[in-house]
């Protein structure tokens, strides 16, 4: 009985056909592919969680729930990247690969009129905004994934998968540890309110600028910083003390490209000063560092470019 058991399972396992080779390489090469861009960018997004959580954001993510998008996206991508890449888990792999490609599509199909023009770039080396190119782009990888799985075998033991699984998930979690562990300074307002709308701080670069429309000083620092090469990553938060109504010339006179807030006293309450001009630098909800002094010697770019806001 035992002998006629083993060639019985013996035997289902050969009715398995065998994959031509031409097929077999064509599906470790696709693998491969959507390996690294997979891989790549869950990575990315487990070791600078924060970043790609303001990503999110400008692609219309609400701020409550991008970093939760954030995680489950670096997980997600990881999990798909490491399981295509292994035979046995191919299959599996390539579908998981195939859904996040199709879902995404869909979300930017969704809403192309308002996204069109937006930065939708997902791995580190490529640059890329939502365009017709970017549907083109996501199909083709999306051909691939699918070539991936079709051109390989049935997918076994889903038990070692689930431990990938958890190792990514464990990864994962570890990654956003220590990326809040990093997180030092006084913590910023979740939220204050732009153009009526609240607006989120809790994460990207912020230079938070605290004038009065009537002080000179504070025209003079404003002119002057508005000369200034700011990196593309930073956005300047305008926040005026008085006169709230001329907040807006002030900034357009001046050349100061930027938003404005008018919400001075929860900002003061947390960030403490004299008299304006003042600047505080938030980096993911929390304070990095202030810039007090203007029109002194080389400031205020000696303290801007040392806090990495200006080239």
């Amino acid at each position: 009985m035992i002998g006629m058991g083993t060639a019985s399972t013996a035997g289902s396992l050969s009715h398995v056909p065998e994959m031509p080779s031409w097929k077999s390489l064509g599906s470790h090469v696709a693998a491969l592919l959507i390996a690294i861009l997979f891989v790549t960018t869950g990575v990315w997004k487990a070791a600078d969680p924060f970043r790609w959580a303001q990503f999110a954001e400008q692609l219309l993510v609400p701020s409550q729930l991008s970093m939760a998008l954030t995680l489950l996206l670096a997980i997600s991508e990881t999990l798909a990247g490491l399981l295509i890449l292994v035979p046995r888990f191919r299959k599996w792999g390539a579908a998981l690969a195939s859904l996040l490609l199709i879902v995404f599509m869909l979300y930017i199909g969704a809403r192309y009129s308002v996204l069109a023009g937006k930065d939708c770039s997902c791995f580190p080396w490529l640059k890329r905004t939502v365009s017709p190119a970017f549907f083109v782009e996501d199909a083709a990888m999306l051909g691939v994934a699918l070539l991936a799985g079709w051109w390989s075998k049935p997918a076994v033991n889903i038990g070692r998968a689930a431990l990938v699984a958890a190792l990514v998930v464990a990864f994962t979690g570890g990654s956003y540890g220590y990326a809040v562990s990093r997180q030092t300074g006084a913590k910023a307002p979740d939220s204050i309110t732009v153009d009526g709308k609240p607006f989120s701080l809790a994460h990207g670069k912020y230079f938070i600028f605290f004038f009065d429309p009537e002080c000179s000083h504070c025209n003079a620092a404003a002119k002057t910083m508005s000369k200034y090469t700011w990196k593309t990553d930073v956005t300047i938060v305008g926040v005026p003390t008085r006169v709230k109504q001329w907040a807006e010339a002030f900034m357009k006179d001046n050349g100061l490209k930027g938003v404005i807030t008018p919400d001075l006293q929860p900002l003061k309450a947390v960030f403490p000063f004299g008299d304006p001009p003042y600047g505080v630098f938030i980096e993911n909800g929390r304070q990095q560092g202030s810039v007090p002094r203007y029109e002194e010697g080389n400031e205020p770019a000696e303290s801007l470019r040392k806090l990495g806001l200006i080239e």
